[in-house]
């Protein structure tokens, strides 16, 4: 029998390498990417030994080394079954006038090209076989923003509307979207957003239980295991010891 295969972006850590650590234990064909060869062969070392693993090192910002990948994957990895749009990242948490526009510019580029890149790439393969599923990673930061989120923010929540129009788009395919937004999860996510920062990415998790990467992993695995009839087109997740809060109020003389 022909094994399923999945495209997981972003998999040399957090999310991105649980999904790929619970599919590999499933028997799924994995489809690896990310920035970091030395990670990538790790994976290829520790999951080859469960199943078949193809691995591509580049950044997912570039879209032609995009297209490159999918045009050359190997003839037993061609047939994408589920497309997970993990990679994406969070840098700086300073108010939008003092922010760092190269950071800016590398939340759009990886958070939103990237994203579009492959989702568009992908999509004719799974048109053509009447079938598939996109998994868009987003985040609550999308619906919820906060101080020195900007466009992170407007980032995943492009995220979420572009999840919602592909979805309106993909009508009758056979095809499902569905987007996960997560809330605090303890992964290597803060320590990307605060550039190696120990002390202050500690402080994000302090004090409280977070999400895991292995949560985010098993609901993927729960989505994809649904009835072929059953669409999930919005998933929010958040730690039991996180909430919204109430809308912020200026006073002046404070």
């Amino acid at each position: 029998m022909t094994k399923k295969t999945i495209l997981i972006t972003g998999a040399t850590s957090g999310f991105g390498a649980a999904i790929a650590q619970l599919f590999a234990q499933n028997g799924w064909q994995l489809i690896l990417t990310g920035r970091r060869q030395q990670r990538l062969d790790d994976l290829q070392k520790q999951l080859g030994r469960m199943t078949n693993v193809h691995t591509c090192c580049f950044d997912i910002s570039d879209r032609t080394v995009v297209e490159q990948l999918i045009d050359n994957l190997p003839a037993e990895f061609a047939d994408v079954d589920v497309l997970v749009n993990n990679a994406g990242l969070a840098l700086g948490l300073e108010p939008a006038d003092q922010t760092d526009l190269d950071d800016w510019d590398k939340m759009v580029d990886t958070n939103i090209k990237g994203l579009m890149y492959c989702t568009r790439i992908i999509l004719p393969i799974m048109k053509q076989r009447g079938q598939g599923y996109i998994i868009n990673i987003g985040s609550v930061a999308g619906n919820w923003p906060y101080p020195g989120g900007n466009v992170y923010c407007a980032t995943k929540a492009f995220v979420r509307q572009f999840s919602l129009a592909i979805r309106a788009d993909l009508l009758g395919t056979g095809i499902r979207v569905t987007n996960i937004e997560p809330g605090n999860a303890e992964t290597e996510f803060s320590m990307v957003r605060f550039k190696d920062n120990e002390q202050q990415a500690e402080g994000v998790y302090q004090s409280t239980e977070a999400l895991t990467a292995e949560d985010i992993a098993n609901t993927v695995a729960w989505l994809v295991n649904t009835p072929s009839h059953v669409n999930v087109t919005t998933m929010e997740i958040m730690p039991t010891q996180q909430a919204t809060g109430p809308l912020a109020i200026y006073r002046a003389d404070h």
